[in-house]
């Protein structure tokens, strides 16, 4: 099918045009990728009875947005190794790799000019699938050999689907992730206090109040990120703990049950009726409940974002895995190829 023409999503600073691509599915959903940093802007769910769509991801307006100052990552696919890395360092092969640093003295998604920054080449585009590609150059941001990585987004009946493929010429490491916000509720509608989580993890990996793991992984039994069985976002976020208080709120990364693809976590919404399944292959899921947002940042409807306005639910290697690899391991080597794919099935 052919694909709706791409639009203008305005200029950025240094002069680079951003453009928006448009997917849809027959039954009315919708979704606008742009081509930096591969990110989700918007992803319309259909109104009932044919009536107005509702937005439930968190994005920027336009080009400008997406250049402000505070950096959130809106909807952004990170990397080369989203989350942290502490010490901005890691060994490979014997040999010390030092990274830009971009949260204090640690690598957060990928450092400062990572992969969200970036404009990514359009591959291919129809009304429901778009191929995105971005290359990673050797040194990149610290990084060893150059990488090649696909995104590639696709929409049917009620279903995002996102497959991440990349390729090396060196060892190196590569573990990107999605950064969808998302809010059930709508977008710019306040919190997602009143949203339910389920989490398909007995385990997870405290952190220090710079949001690197500790030790290693612990039950979440007993602990506000017991998230086995539906709990009120808003409860847990508040709760009187000290890994609630290290991050301000949940920021953790939950070590999922089973291997392949399966089904990760659910969120839901219960005064709207919506909720949305997220299933995946990869080993862990970051759970962010947006505890650093603060109101500086305006969204697609104009209204501010404050803390709370959306939860990112990140699959992808646990934090600081180039230095854990007893928790995941991300070395990518020439002749490989890293792959993972993330699916919101989505009921409304």
């Amino acid at each position: 099918m052919t694909a709706p023409a791409p639009q203008s999503f305005g200029t950025l600073p240094d002069g680079r045009e951003v453009t928006a691509h448009t997917l849809a599915t027959p039954g009315g959903l919708s979704l606008r990728v742009l081509d930096l940093g591969a990110a989700v802007q918007a992803l319309h769910l259909p109104g009932p009875a044919g009536g107005p769509g509702t937005n439930v991801v968190l994005g920027h307006p336009d080009a400008a947005g997406c250049a402000a100052p505070p950096e959130a990552f809106l909807g952004a696919v990170v990397g080369r190794c989203a989350n942290r890395i502490a010490g901005a360092r890691f060994d490979l092969d014997g040999t010390t790799v030092e990274l830009a640093a971009n949260e204090g003295g640690n690598t957060l998604h990928g450092g400062p000019d990572g992969f969200h920054r970036r404009t990514w080449r359009t591959v291919s585009a129809s009304r429901d699938v778009l191929v995105l590609e971005l290359v990673s150059p050797d040194g990149d941001q610290g990084f060893p050999g150059e990488v090649v990585l696909r995104a590639r987004y696709a929409v049917t009946d009620d279903v995002l689907a996102l497959d991440l493929e990349a390729r090396t010429d060196a060892p190196t490491v590569v573990g990107p992730a999605s950064h969808v916000y998302l809010n059930l509720a709508g977008e710019g509608s306040g919190t997602v206090d009143d949203h339910t989580l389920t989490v398909e993890a007995d385990r997870y990996l405290p952190v220090g109040r710079d949001g690197v793991p500790l030790d290693g992984l612990a039950a979440v039994r007993g602990t506000p990120l017991d998230l086995t069985a539906p709990a009120r976002l808003g409860d847990r976020v508040r709760a009187e703990h000290p890994q609630i208080a290290a991050v301000g709120g949940i920021d953790h990364s939950f070590h999922l049950r089973g291997t392949g693809m399966r089904a990760a976590a659910r969120l839901e919404h219960p005064a709207s009726g919506r909720s949305v399944e997220l299933w995946t292959d990869q080993p862990a899921l970051q759970v962010y409940t947006g505890n650093a947002l603060d109101g500086t940042i305006t969204g697609t409807g104009g209204r501010a974002y404050p803390r709370g306005a959306g939860i990112a639910l990140e699959p992808q290697y646990h934090p600081d895995s180039p230095n854990r690899p007893e928790l995941s391991d991300p070395v990518l080597r020439p002749g490989q190829t890293y792959r993972s794919r993330t699916e919101w099935r989505f009921r409304y």
